[in-house]
C-alpha cells in the first residue's frame, strides 16, 4: 500500500483530456481504472492540469462512492443489498461471498485478488439477487452458482 505514484504514466492519463474543471470527473475516472485506486499523490497533479485547487479534487474524490484511495483487489466484487435483491436472496449472495473469500464488507485480501463490497443497490432488480465483479453483473443467484463464478476468477 505505500506504492510510489508513477508520474510519467499519471501525465499520460492527464494528456487525454481537455485542462478544464469539467475533466474532473473523467480525469479521475481514468486514473482510477489505471491504477486500481487514486494515489493520494496524484490530487496535486491532477488540480494542476486542471487549473483548480486540490480541495476540489479532493473533495470530489472524498464525495463520490466510485472513487477510492485505497488499492484494491484484482476482482472488485459489490454485492446488492437493496430491497429486491434483499428479498430474493440476497443475504445468501453475501454469505456466499464472505465464505469464498474470507473477507468482511469493505475489506480487501491480501494477495490483491478480491475487493469486497455491498452497494445499496446496483440497479439490476430484475436479476435479483445480483452481485457485479468488476464490470460484469451476475443475476439470479444461488450458493452454487455464486461459487462457480468466483472459483473462475483469475
Amino acid at each position: 500500500m505505500g506504492q510510489e505514484l508513477d508520474i510519467e504514466l499519471l501525465n499520460e492519463i492527464l494528456k487525454r483530456f481537455h485542462p478544464v474543471r469539467e475533466s474532473l470527473i473523467p480525469v479521475l475516472q481514468g486514473v482510477q481504472d489505471e491504477f486500481g485506486y487514486i494515489h493520494p499523490d496524484a490530487v496535486t497533479p491532477v488540480a494542476k492540469y486542471l487549473k483548480i485547487f486540490p480541495s476540489e479534487v479532493s473533495g470530489v474524490i472524498t464525495f463520490y462512492t466510485q472513487f477510492t484511495t485505497t488499492p484494491r483487489g484484482k476482482n472488485v466484487i459489490r454485492v446488492c443489498r437493496g430491497t429486491a435483491c434483499h428479498v430474493r436472496g440476497g443475504r445468501t449472495v453475501f454469505q456466499s461471498v464472505r465464505k469464498f473469500t474470507g473477507l468482511e464488507d469493505g475489506e480487501t485480501s491480501e494477495d490483491m485478488r478480491f475487493t469486497f463490497e455491498t452497494v445499496a443497490c446496483l440497479g439490476a432488480c430484475a436479476l435479483s439477487p445480483v452481485m457485479v465483479i468488476n464490470k460484469a453483473y451476475y443475476g439470479k443467484l444461488n450458493a452454487g452458482r455464486i461459487e462457480a463464478v468466483l472459483k473462475n476468477l483469475p
